[in-house]
């Protein structure tokens, strides 16, 4: 199993103007969202087993999410369920170039509430992965719950980490920079966007960014690049520039969360969560698999993570045309 850690929310689209007689009204969509929960619903729909640890409410938006994971097969064993907190909420408007615009509602909501004696006393040997990232990593209390876990598990469990940054929740930079500091010595696999990555280091080549995540222990660090693909850098010393794929735009919202989740079922799948496995594996493979996932999700609107089936069908038509 491959457990994901963070926020579980629901994801409020803003569909524009709600009628010609109230040109400033609108209307909205809302479905289920937040990045560790998009990642473990990706690797469900994928074919891997995944559980999310996060804290989730009982009223009404929570009832529908805890249903949810029900449907799509995401184990709640790890999640604490609460009656003292609502459920996290973000409002999302696309912009012109596809990308979201983000407005997030978490104050004292559930999942961003975490103490310490959430966290689970133990786990069973099936549990192979704890992936983290995203805000929840930066908060006060749920971060440092998060943090705790993963570093209590570093050294039976393989350890993801993906910034994922969001300065509307932290504005203050240098938190995610301390943050990132301390959760890429003990992680195995760490992803970051291009973006984010002009946004914590303006100044740093990624390609330095991803030298020192390997430098620092590490066994692989991805940057992913947008519409320019990924480069992939591993402890082993293969280095690939993963070409992109064209695809007709809807939006970008959970592209990355898919490209991580492609990923890491691609490592369940050829058993590679240790250093020995993961230095015999092709990794550009691993990355076209993930660029084609993450593609796919972005002719959808929202969050809406293929299938292994709905994959690799793509990435036969990709090859044919």
């Amino acid at each position: 199993m491959i457990i994901t850690c963070g926020e579980a929310l629901f994801d409020v689209f803003a569909d524009g103007a709600a009628g010609e007689a109230d040109p400033f009204a609108i209307s909205a969509r809302g479905v289920v969202g937040g990045s560790p929960l998009n990642v473990a619903l990706g690797l469900s729909r994928m074919g891997s087993k995944s559980g999310i640890f996060t804290r989730v409410s009982t009223d009404a938006l929570g009832q529908k999410l805890s249903a949810f994971l029900d449907e799509n097969g995401v184990s709640r064993q790890f999640c604490v369920t609460t009656d003292k907190h609502y459920t996290t909420f973000v409002l999302i408007q696309t912009k012109p170039d596809g990308q979201p615009d983000y407005a997030i509602y978490c104050n004292g909501t559930a999942d961003c509430s975490m103490e310490m004696a959430d966290i689970p006393e133990t786990l069973s040997d099936d549990v192979k992965v704890i992936h983290l990232g995203s805000f929840a990593t930066v908060l006060p209390g749920t971060g440092d719950v998060h943090r705790a876990f993963a570093k209590r598990e570093a050294a039976q469990r393989f350890i993801t980490y993906d910034p994922n940054v969001r300065t509307m929740v932290e504005p203050d930079l240098d938190r995610w920079r301390e943050i990132n500091d301390d959760l890429v010595p003990i992680a195995n696999f760490v992803k970051a966007s291009d973006e984010d990555l002009h946004i914590l280091y303006p100044d740093r080549p990624i390609e330095h960014f991803a030298e020192d995540v390997i430098s620092k222990g590490a066994d692989i660090c991805i940057v992913t690049c947008g519409p320019d693909g990924a480069l992939i850098m591993s402890k082993d010393g293969q280095v690939h520039q993963v070409s992109g794929v064209t695809v007709d735009v809807k939006d970008t919202v959970g592209a990355g969360d898919t490209f991580q989740a492609a990923c890491l079922h691609f490592l369940e799948k050829h058993d590679a969560f240790s250093s020995e496995k993961l230095a015999q594996l092709d990794l550009l493979e691993m990355g076209n698999f993930a660029t084609h996932a993450a593609a796919l999700t972005c002719t959808r609107r929202g969050a809406d993570l293929p299938t292994g089936a709905e994959i690799e069908a793509f990435m036969a038509s990709s090859q044919a045309s």
